[in-house]
């Protein structure tokens, strides 16, 4: 026989002929076959050719492994990676940085928050000092109208009974001259009113201070005087009396070293 001349299309010998279509040439499924990859030729077969189902289930499993095994192989690498940046981390060696003396500013800084707390607290003192010494004043004035108050009450008050007695009372609100002047008048007083029997009850109205210094003050006292004796059948005496003392400081306290009387008003019912 003689070599029939092969077509620009047909395949060379040794090369395997994909199944062509039922009703398709076999040379133009050879040339088709030639022309596509060979993944085409694969899906392009026949529906009703069998399928190898143990091949699918294989690549399936390789698919799936293939994920698992690279997120193994990057925890792996990312714990070396780990395990080479502690041993760095611990050979690193330790370097002590030089002592930097504070710099310009900072020194600056410092000296101008001392000027202001110095400044402020000078402020405070001064703001303060004048606080206390209006307290200190209020305190004094107290002080020396308690103490008027109750000199006046005491050195004109009395009866019968305690008259012999009242020089004695009083002491403890006078000193220098006048407690010597006051003893001597009650003792020149003393018999008659007891002779009269009479008593005196002396009620301080109000009190004023008039001046204060360190160690000497002055204070008005308004009084008002009752005085009732048997000879008057009964009838008392009444009189408002106003005075002036003069405070002299005694250690803590306040003694009277003068008295003068200011006012004198007598109300008695004269019968």
């Amino acid at each position: 026989m003689e070599d029939q001349p092969h077509e620009s299309g047909d395949v060379t010998p040794g090369e395997p002929v994909a199944d062509a279509p039922a009703g398709a040439p076999q040379g133009k499924a050879a040339r088709r076959r030639h022309r596509l990859p060979r993944q085409k030729t694969v899906d392009a077969a026949p529906a009703d050719e069998p399928v190898d189902e143990a091949a699918d289930a294989s690549a399936d499993e390789a698919a799936i492994a293939e994920p698992e095994d690279a997120a193994a192989q990057e925890d792996s690498d990312s714990e070396a990676v780990d395990e080479v940046a502690e041993e760095k981390s611990e050979a690193a060696p330790v370097v002590l940085v030089p002592h930097r003396p504070a710099g310009r500013k900072l020194l600056i800084a410092g000296v101008v928050a001392a000027a202001l707390f110095v400044g402020a607290s000078a402020f405070a003192g001064a703001a303060v000092q004048p606080y206390l010494a209006d307290r200190a004043l209020v305190q004094n004035k107290f002080e020396v109208a308690k103490t008027a108050a109750a000199a006046v009450t005491t050195l004109w008050s009395y009866s019968p009974n305690d008259m012999d007695k009242l020089a004695d009372r009083s002491q403890q609100y006078l000193a220098g001259g006048f407690a010597e002047e006051y003893r001597k008048f009650v003792d020149s007083i003393v018999a008659s009113n007891k002779q009269a029997q009479v008593t005196n009850q002396t009620k301080v109205m109000g009190t004023a201070v008039e001046s204060i210094s360190a160690n000497e003050a002055t204070a008005i006292v308004y009084t008002n005087s009752v005085a009732t004796s048997p000879l008057t059948k009964g009838i008392p005496s009444l009189r408002y009396l106003s005075y002036r003392l003069t405070l002299k400081r005694s250690g803590a306290d306040w003694k009277v070293s003068q008295m003068s009387a200011l006012t004198k008003l007598d109300l008695t019912p004269q019968l």
